[in-house]
Parts: structure tokens; C-alpha cells; sequence
């Protein structure tokens, strides 16, 4: 009986010590999250897609509330200034201005490229949400660039419809803000891989301001994002996240 009752007492702290790490490694992404994308935001961006054969450079605005809705407008160049995305709730839909047409994308179609950049419709307008589309576990601390790190592991839950069989988040101790972000397919074959850096202060808190996607697949291929401006926590209108403002210009 003794046996047994030292048995049951083990599982129980094994139990409540695996509890008390996922609910760490949940308390972690969120805030991270949460820092990057704030309740509301605005702000303006600059794309430069990278490839062997060509580089290109976009300049866009954007105004996001939660994952709930964005809208994405191109700036320029000229060609594809007044292109935009607006997505509200799980549909999403694409506004080109030189033909005047409104086209909605397919959920199968959020994990395309955005804009033939190396992020993906589902990056740019945010329709995952890591703290409630994959388990989390917390692996451990790594070092990186001298900052002390926490490595967190996701998993897809099996009721997400998600592309990635995993991803690896590494985010600062001190901070709460992200380092990297590793992208694998269900074999667990490493796809893509977001790097953060040039921390600064934006919008009244301290981001990383440079975000760069490399390729793993299209050797040689990167997408550099980098946060021009930005506003957290501001009153947007829903009449931003319409079709009237989607297709105003026509």
C-alpha cells in the first residue's frame, strides 16, 4: 500500500509539473504575441521580396484588430499601389486596382505566398493564432547572440487546420520578444525560418523592427519585412475592414 501510495504521489508531481510547464510555455508565446500585434494596430511596412533572378521593394499600410480583421493596402510601386488585402473573421479577399476586380481567396489558399514574397496570406492578415492552434511545450533556454532564450516547441492541435507539423518559437527572457521562428512540414523537413532583429522603440514599446524570412526550399530566396512606423492599442472604425473601402477607387 505504501508502494502504491508513493506510486500515485510521483504521478501526481510528474502531472502537475507538466501542467505547470505548458501553461509557462502558453503565458510566453501570448505575451510575446501580444507585444508584436497589440489589441489594435497601424502602420506602415517595407517588403523587399529577394531571389537569384530579381529583387523587388513594396511599401504598404495596414491596420489589423487582433486576428480578427486586417485590411492591407500597397503603396507603391505605382504597378501595384491601391492593390489590397482585407480579410474579416476566417474569409479573406484580394481588391487589384488596375482591373477593378475583387477576388476572394480560398481558405486552401492562405498558406500561398503573399505578393510572391516568402510570407504567406496567413502571415500577413494573421489568421493563425499560436497560443490556440497548436500545444505548446516549453524545451528549455537557449543562448543566442548573447541573450538568454526561451525554446518553446508547438504542435498543431487536431482539430487546427494548419499547415506546419512544427514550429519552434524562441523569445527573450528579459523581454518577452521574439528571436527566431522555425517552420517545419509534418515530416519535420525544416521549411522556413523568421528571423527577428534591429530592436527599437515603435509605437511606444520596443519590437524588433527588421523581420526576415528565409527560404529553405528556394535556395537563395528571402523576404526582408521591416516596420517603418507603427501605432498599438488605437480606435479603428470598422468602416476600414469594408468593401467600400476595399474597392474605393473603383
Amino acid at each position: 500500500m505504501k508502494i502504491y501510495n508513493s506510486i500515485k504521489i510521483i504521478i501526481l508531481i510528474l502531472a502537475t509539473h507538466q501542467l505547470s510547464i505548458s501553461q509557462s510555455a502558453y503565458e510566453i508565446v501570448k505575451k510575446s504575441e501580444e507585444i508584436l500585434k497589440g489589441k489594435t494596430s497601424k502602420g506602415r511596412f517595407k517588403m523587399t521580396v529577394i531571389t537569384p533572378e530579381y529583387t523587388r521593394t513594396m511599401e504598404m499600410e495596414s491596420w489589423w484588430v487582433e486576428n480578427e480583421k486586417a485590411l492591407i493596402v500597397i503603396k507603391s510601386p505605382k504597378r501595384e499601389a491601391g492593390n489590397k488585402t482585407l480579410k474579416i473573421k476566417n474569409e479573406l479577399w484580394m481588391y487589384l486596382r488596375n482591373t477593378e476586380t475583387t477576388i476572394k481567396i480560398p481558405p486552401s489558399m492562405m498558406l500561398q505566398s503573399w505578393n510572391g514574397s516568402d510570407f504567406t496570406n496567413d502571415d500577413l492578415v494573421r489568421e493563425s493564432n499560436l497560443v490556440e492552434d497548436y500545444f505548446l511545450t516549453l524545451l528549455g533556454e537557449d543562448t543566442i547572440e548573447s541573450n538568454i532564450c526561451w525554446k518553446v516547441e508547438l504542435r498543431p492541435k487536431p482539430t487546427t487546420a494548419v499547415v506546419w507539423g512544427k514550429i519552434l518559437y524562441w523569445c527573450r527572457k528579459k523581454d518577452f520578444l521574439p528571436v527566431k521562428t522555425y517552420y517545419f512540414d509534418e515530416k519535420e523537413k525544416l521549411i522556413r525560418s523568421l528571423i527577428y532583429s534591429d530592436y527599437k522603440v515603435l509605437g511606444g514599446r520596443l519590437i524588433p523592427s527588421k523581420w526576415i524570412m528565409l527560404n529553405h526550399v528556394k535556395k537563395g530566396n528571402r523576404t526582408e519585412f521591416e516596420i517603418l512606423d507603427i501605432q498599438f492599442d488605437i480606435k479603428i472604425s470598422d468602416r476600414i475592414f469594408s468593401f467600400q473601402e476595399l474597392e474605393k477607387g473603383r
